[in-house]
């Protein structure tokens, strides 16, 4: 991480808990908000030391962070992880929820196990982190959701993956909805092919190219691009955009 934006950054008195944390877009979005001052809950499931690393990072820049574990779909787990950042800052104003996994294969191919396995994580996660960030938030806050823009790409191979973001999608427009009077925004984020290792997982070089060549700018994203979108999301300068879903994808669909 390049500590020089956090060196200069001033603490915002906001507080941001970012689920996913330890993978790519997750990370890149812990880096961005210490940069602009947040105070930051650094979530993972299985890769603690990952989390441990980046909020050590974060505090020798000068910034606040905390890292709690815990699986998403477990209400138990993410109580405790939710009550450890507000124990350790306060509050919580943002919750960016980036923690998913992927199965790819065609639909006939999929075993059940692995749809169940997909829908737990996104969706039931989902539901279980937005439910507390629903009772937690402070106002003036924001909830950032993750979708995937293969719901508009509809590439054979991602059925199991694109239903749950489907979900994703519907949760994040109705609970924009049902917090009215709350100040708080909730707004989902579809980013389109992006490097990192859960994208990179199963593909050959062919395949990497191919989809980098679909966007009208010819690249594949960055975790930073996705980044990006996310911190403006969450800051009250985005405060105006609530209850959409938006493809973050360079022009790809």
């Amino acid at each position: 991480m390049d500590t020089t934006g956090l060196n200069d950054a001033k603490p915002n008195g906001r507080v941001a808990l970012v689920t996913g944390a330890s993978g790519g877009i997750g990370t890149a979005v812990v880096e961005r908000l210490a940069g602009d001052g947040y105070a930051l809950g650094v979530h993972y499931s299985g890769n603690g030391a990952k989390a441990d690393e980046l909020v050590a990072r974060i505090q020798r820049a000068g910034g606040e962070a905390v890292a709690a574990g815990g699986d998403v779909a477990d209400e138990a787990a993410m109580t405790a992880v939710f009550d450890a950042v507000e124990r350790a800052f306060g509050g919580i104003d943002v919750v960016v929820h980036t923690a998913g996994i992927m199965r790819l294969k065609p639909i006939v191919e999929l075993e059940l196990t692995e749809f169940d396995a997909v829908h737990r994580t996104n969706v039931r996660g989902t539901f279980v982190v937005d439910q507390q960030a629903a009772r937690r938030l402070r106002p003036g806050g924001a909830i950032v959701n993750f979708s995937t823009s293969v719901l508009g790409l509809q590439i054979p191979g991602y059925g199991a993956y694109a239903a749950s973001k489907g979900a994703v999608e519907a949760l994040t427009l109705i609970l924009a909805r049902e917090l009215r009077g709350r100040d708080i925004t909730v707004n989902a984020v579809a980013p389109g092919p992006t490097v990192t290792p859960l994208f990179l997982e199963g593909k050959d070089e062919a395949s990497v190219a191919s989809l980098a060549r679909q966007a009208p700018l010819e690249r594949l994203g960055t975790p930073a691009d996705i980044a990006e979108l996310t911190a403006f999301l969450a800051s009250p300068a985005g405060h105006w955009v609530n209850g959409q879903n938006i493809r973050d994808n360079g022009g790809i669909v």
